[in-house]
Formats: C-alpha cells, structure tokens, sequence
C-alpha cells in the first residue's frame, strides 16, 4: 500500500490537474460550451438516448442537462424528438452539424495534447493511458460511489481512570 505522503502529492497532482482541463475548455467553439461539449461527447460515444441518461452520465441535475441540451438543440447539433416508448419523454440524437462539431472538438483536443506532449514517448503516453483508466475505473462511472469498506477505525482509547467496583 502507498504511503500517506504519496495519497497527499496524488492529491496535490489531481487538485493541478484542473489547468490540463482549463486548457482544453479554452479550445471549444465560443458558442460551445465544456459542458455542452460533454453533452456532444457522450452521444457520440453512446449514441441515442434519454435525458435522463444523459443527465446521469453527466452526474449533474436534470435543470443543467436541460440548459445544455436547449442550447445544443438551439445550435441544431442535437435532435429531440419523442420517445415512442414514452410520449412525456424525449430521445436525443447527435445532428450531422452535431457530429462535424464534435470532430472538429476532437481535432482540436488531440492537436493540442500532442502539441503539449511532443517530448513524450509512445510508451509513457500509453502508461499514462493505462494508469488513468485504472484510477477513472477504481472510482466507477460517476452514477454510483463503488462499495468499498470503509477504513478500519481504531479501538477507542482506555478510559483515563478505571474504577474497579467490589459486590456489596
């Protein structure tokens, strides 16, 4: 097991990770927000679905997915159009114009990792990429906390002055 002082700089190092993630925000469309992007993201990779999948995969309330998906909707990147299971609910579905914006995001994102890891090598970028997906993994998919036990605690502390009592 890792020692106290290596959890504490892994903290240290996930709290700087924000600049990484600042960085590459700053590369979205002025019209497109991260959030939005993320909105993009997740139907590119899972394809059709609900707002409330959506909202779950996002890890955020139903109002900020809506925000999101109006805005999307607005812009013509996403469809939403009546779930024929449910008429009270709405499937979305990344546009074509949706689909160009998140390639161009995706271009975007790789040229600027390459651009600011050129002096790495193809074998540290893949450790990089095994290691995140083992941390992204030990912390399950952001709907639900993984069961883990917790911690063990340590026995109370002996009382300071123990009275013996005699049966009367």
């Amino acid at each position: 097991m890792a020692a106290q002082t290596q959890y504490e700089e892994l903290v240290r190092q996930l709290s700087a990770f924000s600049v990484v993630k600042r960085d590459l925000g700053r590369i979205t469309p002025a019209d497109c927000s991260p959030g939005s992007a993320a909105v993009l993201a997740l139907l590119g990779r899972h394809g059709d679905m609900r707002m409330s999948n959506l909202s779950e995969l996002l890890a955020v309330d139903m109002s900020v997915t809506s925000r999101h998906v109006a805005h999307l909707a607005e812009r013509g990147w996403i469809d939403r159009s009546p779930d024929p299971a449910d008429k009270r609910s709405r499937i979305l579905r990344l546009t074509p114009e949706g689909g160009a914006v998140l390639a161009e995001l995706s271009r975007r994102s790789v040229a600027l990792l390459a651009e600011r890891l050129r002096d790495w090598s193809d074998d540290e970028i893949g450790q990089l990429i095994r290691l995140m997906t083992r941390l992204r993994a030990s912390f399950g998919d952001g709907r639900t906390t993984p069961h883990r036990q917790p911690p063990p605690q340590p026995p109370p502390p002996p009382p300071l002055h123990e009275t013996t009592r005699t049966p009367a």
